[in-house]
């Protein structure tokens, strides 16, 4: 499972013209589910992405949480986060989760976030949408599950 996590001042969400999500101050997370991610993933995931040091200290350095600053994360599913783009010209979307697991997954994530305390949006999975955001540093970072991911 990966999550390009951005750190915003303000972010939402809009399907056919009408807000369906919006955040102030925190983090927009657009979500990839790969085909072999399991519960497992959408947990650590929620749990490393609630808890990821990169909003500023009193000193100015990354060091709080997004528990820390209460602040807001707007989930959006990205299948794309799984496209392949070394052959060809055309992204192959072969290891991405299909439609199902993905949303059993996203929804998993959205629930273990709020679980944590975070003010959660979303956008809504399988839409057409357009993300709105204000990058705060820019601060950009892909969060992926599978490097923790337990073997055996």
């Amino acid at each position: 499972m990966r999550a390009l996590v951005q750190r915003v001042s303000r972010g939402s969400v809009e399907i056919d013209g009408r807000v369906v999500g919006s955040i102030g101050p925190g983090m927009v997370v657009l979500l990839g589910v790969a085909e072999d991610d399991t519960k497992w993933d959408a947990q650590w995931l929620a749990q490393k992405t609630a808890n990821l040091r990169i909003f500023d200290d009193e000193a100015g350095r990354m060091n709080r949480s997004l528990l820390e600053t209460k602040g807001e994360a707007l989930i959006v599913s990205q299948f794309t986060l799984y496209g392949e783009c070394r052959k060809g010209r055309r992204p192959s979307f072969d290891k991405a989760a299909p439609p199902e697991l993905a949303e059993e997954l996203y929804d998993e994530f959205v629930v273990e976030m709020q679980e944590h305390g975070v003010k959660v949006a979303t956008g809504q999975f399988q839409a057409f949408m357009k993300v709105y955001l204000e990058n705060n540093g820019p601060v950009t970072l892909m969060v992926e599950s599978d490097s923790a991911r337990p073997t055996g």
